[in-house]
């Protein structure tokens, strides 16, 4: 069905204007981005080499953050393994190191459960405001433009299901994870939730996190009191419990008085917006395709990924402010 065929009666809303308060600490955040010095650090040279290690089997050469900072410059620079080798190469020449860079085997064979080293929070007991969504990226098979060229039929195309979750206070991606295309949204939620460490007031997510399994869960990790915008179906009915789902039954209550659209506003609900600019902010920093081939691989490659948006988000942000 064509996009305007309805255009008659859509709801009519008109965008918004804003700008930037503050370009010169953005702009020099994103100069920032492609620092080298941002990336390297002394304590990463000083922990290249392995500790000793005390149980039996193959002492390895490299430390888990040395394998760690070279995926993170082969991401940010979108360089595959062979080219991350040589980059590194490169860089440790320029600096005047006495190290060795793994080579690209290594890469990739040490990426299978590379464990990342723990970030926390700076204030655990500062409440999040969660916001959920995830996005498809793909894996295996040629492109459309393929296809097309040269007449062939579609081949199979294989795609892992990436979960987000972001806080709206700080900007920060709090939760994560890769999943095969087959697990729900609502699948998925426990393994985000597990993630988050401290308290959390608020949690937005679209339709599909819908139901009683939800609520029930985040209930039971965040408290009664947890505020949780979820927009309920259009066959949405009342609980027979009102006192079971009070905030469900708000919201249709609210949607059948004043529409969904003036709901959407009252609730807060349009804030979601921002957790699909961070699934396309993925996409045009990280990349829609995983280059890993197994799964355990490309799993330690979303989290990589996640470590590079968040180090970007610390360097800079633009701060909006509404004119129209």
């Amino acid at each position: 069905m064509p996009h305007k065929f309805n255009a008659d009666r859509r709801d009519k809303t008109p965008k918004q204007k804003q700008r930037v308060t503050n370009w010169s600490e953005y702009n020099e955040g994103q100069r920032q981005r492609g620092d080298l010095t941002v990336w390297i650090t002394d304590d990463a040279l000083d922990l290249w080499a392995a500790p000793r290690r005390t149980t039996p089997g193959g002492q390895p050469y490299y430390s888990d953050l040395a394998i760690e900072l070279c995926l993170t410059l082969g991401m940010v620079f979108k360089q595959p393994l062979r080219q991350t080798q040589g980059l590194m190469r490169s860089i440790a020449t320029l600096l005047g190191v006495e190290i060795t860079v793994p080579d690209f085997s290594t890469l990739s064979r040490r990426s299978n459960g590379l464990i990342l080293r723990p970030r926390p929070r700076t204030d655990n007991q500062v409440s999040i405001q969660l916001v959920v969504d995830s996005t498809g990226l793909k894996f295996f098979g040629e492109g459309a433009w393929l296809e097309e060229k040269h007449k062939t039929n579609a081949k199979r195309k294989s795609w892992r299901k990436l979960h987000l979750g972001l806080d709206l206070v700080s900007g920060e991606i709090v939760c994560s994870g890769l999943t095969t295309d087959d697990i729900g949204d609502p699948t998925a939620l426990p393994g985000l939730l597990d993630q988050v460490n401290g308290p959390a007031d608020l949690f937005l997510a679209d339709g599909a996190y819908d139901g009683n399994p939800t609520s029930v869960l985040l209930a039971a990790r965040f408290g009664s009191m947890i505020e949780v915008i979820i927009p309920p179906p259009k066959n949405a009915a009342f609980s027979p419990n009102a006192a079971q789902h009070p905030t469900r039954d708000r919201h249709i209550a609210e949607i059948e008085s004043k529409g969904r659209i003036a709901w959407q506003k009252s609730s807060g609900y349009n804030q979601r917006s921002r957790g699909e600019s961070l699934m396309g902010r993925w996409k045009t920093v990280i990349g829609s395709k995983l280059k890993a081939r197994t799964f355990n691989n490309q799993k330690t490659e979303a989290n990589i990924g996640v470590r590079v948006l968040n180090r970007m988000t610390e360097l800079g942000w633009p701060n909006f402010e509404r004119t129209a």
